[in-house]
């Protein structure tokens, strides 16, 4: 773990790197970047299949294709398989969710970054359930979504606590699995009822128990 003064704040542990300044959590082994209209139109095909997808875990490739305004060839190009597709929505839920801890920490101290980064975790956690059964339909492949969300997020929560223990405003020591663990009780809210009070107050809690002269 490093924390340099330059105005960077960077984690290194294992396969990845995480870094305020950029504002991504990045995996080293990503393929070469796609040109700007190709990225936009599978951003586009994510984003919609994301919303399809939650509302119906059969919903139409062809149907997801025609509201994301691309043809059927670059659909295919991008995701040649359901289950391809479906992966992907996963990940790169996942990816926007980590991606946020960084952006978060370049405009605000560091216990509000972690405490609104919550709150996008929260909204993660509703659509994951919304997505759960696209996840069964299309692969079991379960070992694959388990890992990318672990390592994804552990990054993310990792850059978070490091720079609010260097700033003082968490208690010292608290690792990203006592936060994970901390936070557990998300996955069992029912995203169907009114999870957003109830995922607030439990986030509020556990805030408090994080903060520096917290009682331990």
């Amino acid at each position: 773990m490093v924390l340099e003064r330059s105005g960077q704040l960077s984690v290194h542990q294992g396969r990845f790197r995480a870094t305020a300044r950029g504002g991504r959590v990045r995996h080293p082994d990503k393929q070469a970047p796609l040109r700007s209209d190709a990225q936009r139109n599978r951003e586009r095909i994510l984003e919609v299949a994301l919303a399809e997808l939650t509302r119906s875990a059969t919903a139409p490739l062809s149907a997801i294709a025609k509201k994301a305004g691309v043809g059927q060839g670059t659909f295919y190009r991008n995701f040649p398989s359901r289950e391809a597709l479906v992966l992907e929505v996963y990940r790169y839920e996942v990816q926007q969710v980590a991606d946020t801890a960084a952006q978060l920490l370049c405009s605000r101290p560091p216990d509000v970054a972690l405490r609104e980064w919550m709150d996008r975790l929260a909204q993660y956690a509703m659509a994951k359930a919304g997505l759960a059964n696209a996840l069964r339909e299309a692969t079991t492949a379960r070992g694959t979504f388990k890992s990318i969300a672990h390592d994804l997020l552990t990054e993310a929560v990792t850059l978070l606590l490091a720079a609010n223990e260097a700033a003082g405003t968490i208690r010292p020591g608290v690792t990203p699995d006592d936060f994970m663990l901390a936070i557990a009780g998300l996955w069992q809210i029912d995203p169907g009822g009114d999870w957003q009070s109830r995922a607030g107050r439990l986030l509020d809690l556990v805030m408090d128990g994080l903060r520096a002269g917290a009682r331990g």
